[in-house]
């Protein structure tokens, strides 16, 4: 085993894998690496400078014009840096998601930031999450797990999130829009959505929170010996 641990998790959108890999990095002490945040970046630059998401060419074009850094702040949090703008919070705007979700399946986007991935996973013991990290930024990962539950809980719990927010959506809306983006992420050509043979399969659609952060705990201390 290298001397850091790479803990890779996978899944769809709105399983909950960011809520829960910064609390169980949190409590390992391990860094908490959002590769779900970075793609958004890309895709806030694309809906900002008013470039077609499915215009592949375009955005391939403005990469190199990006300048995107990850930041954690006093707060303990990951905060994405845009050409030296904090952008954690726009970054998370509804129609965002659409764009973050269509410029990820660009091979070339992927390869962009492929490096600095492993390079935080290189000097730091991390707990990552997206959509191959298991598969492609961290094959060789000492534990990985596929974190997913049903399209209707994940619809669910997104509604009651955008309601605590004050931005509610009605759930069928929701449950499409995820439905489509599970559809984009397992059909895409570069890097599609899906379980390595030895990651473990963690569903969450019957837990709660508590019990999926100890189902998580579990599994890597049972894979780690932490």
């Amino acid at each position: 085993m290298s001397e850091n641990i790479r803990v890779a998790i996978d899944g769809p959108s709105g399983a909950g894998k960011s809520t829960l890999a910064r609390s169980v990095a949190a409590r390992l002490n391990f860094l908490y690496v959002d590769t779900g945040a970075i793609y958004r970046t890309i895709g806030y630059a694309v809906w900002r400078k008013g470039i077609d998401p499915r215009d592949r060419s375009a955005v391939v074009a403005v990469l190199p014009d990006l300048e995107i850094c990850l930041t954690y702040g006093t707060d303990g949090l990951q905060h994405m840096e845009l050409n030296g703008m904090d952008v954690t919070a726009e970054i998370r705007l509804p129609e965002v998601s659409r764009y973050a979700s269509l410029v990820s399946a660009y091979p070339e986007v992927r390869a962009y930031l492929l490096e600095m991935q492993r390079q935080l996973a290189r000097e730091n013991s991390v707990v990552m999450d997206g959509r191959d990290i298991g598969t492609v930024v961290l094959p060789d990962a000492e534990v990985k797990v596929f974190l997913t539950a049903s399209a209707e809980e994940r619809a669910r719990r997104r509604m009651l999130e955008l309601e605590e927010r004050g931005t509610p959506e009605p759930y069928a809306a929701i449950l499409r829009a995820i439905q489509e983006r599970d559809w984009n992420d397992t059909h895409r050509d570069a890097a599609p959505l899906r379980q390595a043979e030895d990651a473990v399969l963690l569903d969450t659609t019957a837990l709660d929170f508590v019990q999926s952060e100890d189902a998580l705990l579990h599994i890597i201390r049972e894979r780690t010996g932490l």
